[in-house]
């Protein structure tokens, strides 16, 4: 008898060459669900407790933009190497030690006593997301036929994006218990059931004609370029002068950026195949990426600050002003995915777009003064509808543009894009943000 590529043998044995069974498939999608969603809710579910952190630490804007950078260099810069390890050893493996490394990380943030072991902590859970995340896309679709795909995605997109939206959600109520540790901490168990799972029915898959080498070369001038444009960026928030050392930090980035295209170039066995974006689609779409979640991005990380440092409200309340985002999200995400089953992707990505933009423009008004429900309630409205209407699209674009043995890589690329957009965003529009301010 012919063994399913979900059974137990053939899941602690070898590669997955073909679609999970159709009862094992929704087991597989919840994996994938839980394991990112540390990474998606860690990403966000930090910004509401940004305040008392930087309270109890005796931390400036800077250490407050570490505390979130830090994660997000890593993750943005390693999230390639994370997607082309799995495409190489096998995604559930590398999944499975992104969700081991990403726990021990929280139990160290929840336990930090310094400043400088926050930030270090949260740069080990930066590593471990970059392991984790694009290799539960791609575990996806090993596991899914095509026609079931764009549905499965949608799901993943839809229920990823409402862990990202309800973190400061769960982050303010965690603080008004009882502290900021429990935001580090509530995320053992999740990554406890979420490797149970993993072993027990989740399939082994990787790219056969994947070379045998990592990038290791490219993957560190990654990290160093993005942390020399990161320190540049933060260092003239906070200082509001152009330094010596600010000027050699940002020529050293774009210098290490420009290396690292030229390595990624002459290597046999490159993390960033540049050839990719050689597909419209591709390109294209990361593209879309980069500019949707720049300004998402800066949503995320200001929101709650200004709500809590300006307006005085409490991290509960500053964290349910994303409910509204959360809720059109749950519900039309996998809506939207069936859509693209349906007609295509090239719809959505062009009225999605459109409409998260609306919903930045409508965060203009919210002003000092301006009534919550009036201003920020209908603007999350509008930005959960354009994010709910691109995501699946966008992710199914991207990994449909490429061979199906680089589906890591692929979901690297452009969730590497995606968190490379948010640190900019923290970044470059904290310096702005400084600069606004100092000024007034």
């Amino acid at each position: 008898m012919k063994i399913a590529p979900c059974d137990d043998s053939q899941i602690r044995s070898g590669a997955c060459t073909e679609p999970c069974r159709r009862e094992a498939r929704p087991i597989v999608l919840m994996v994938t669900i839980l394991g990112s969603s540390l990474a998606f809710v860690d990403g966000t579910v930090v910004t509401v407790a940004l305040p008392v952190i930087g309270e109890q630490f005796g931390g400036s804007l800077s250490f407050m933009q570490w505390v979130v950078n830090a994660y997000a260099l890593f993750l943005a810069a390693l999230l390639l190497v994370g997607g082309a390890a799995g495409d190489l050893y096998g995604r559930r493996r590398v999944f499975n030690i992104g969700v081991v490394v990403f726990a021990l990380a929280s139990l160290w943030c929840g336990l930090a006593e310094t400043a400088g072991q926050l930030v270090a902590a949260r740069a080990l859970q930066g590593f471990g997301g970059a392991l984790l995340v694009p290799n539960s896309l791609a575990i996806i679709s090993a596991a899914f036929p095509p026609e079931e795909r764009g549905r499965a995605i949608g799901t993943w997109a839809g229920f990823s994006a409402i862990a990202a939206a309800l973190g400061p959600v769960l982050g303010g109520w965690l603080i008004d218990l009882g502290s900021w540790r429990l935001v580090f901490l509530i995320n053992l168990p999740v990554a406890a059931v979420a490797l149970a799972l993993s072993l027990w029915r989740v399939p082994e898959s990787r790219d056969e004609t994947a070379g045998r080498r990592m990038d290791w070369a490219g993957g560190l001038l990654a990290v160093l370029a993005l942390a020399a444009l990161t320190y540049s960026l933060t260092t003239f928030g906070e200082s509001r002068q152009i330094s010596q050392s600010l000027v050699l930090a940002g020529v050293a980035g774009v210098l290490g950026l420009l290396v690292f295209l030229w390595v990624e170039q002459r290597s046999g066995d490159p993390m960033l195949p540049l050839g990719l974006f050689r597909s419209p689609a591709f390109a294209g779409a990361n593209l879309l990426t980069l500019f949707l979640y720049l300004a998402l991005s800066g949503v995320l990380f200001f929101l709650p600050i200004t709500m809590i440092e300006a307006h005085g409200h409490t991290a509960m309340l500053a964290g349910a002003a994303f409910l509204p985002f959360t809720l059109v999200m749950a519900f039309l995400s996998r809506w939207a995915g069936g859509l693209l089953d349906r007609f295509g992707a090239r719809l959505p990505l062009t009225l999605g777009p459109m409409i998260a933009a609306a919903g930045f423009l409508l965060f203009i008004p919210a002003a000092p003064g301006a009534s919550f429900w009036s201003a920020v309630v209908p603007a999350m409205l509008v930005l959960g509808l354009g994010m709910a209407v691109t995501v699946a699209p966008l992710s199914t674009v991207v990994m449909n543009a490429v061979p199906a043995g680089q589906s890591g890589l692929a979901s690297g690329v452009n969730n590497a894009v995606s968190r490379l957009s948010g640190l900019l965003a923290v970044a470059g529009l904290g310096a702005f943000a400084a600069l606004v301010f100092d000024q007034s």
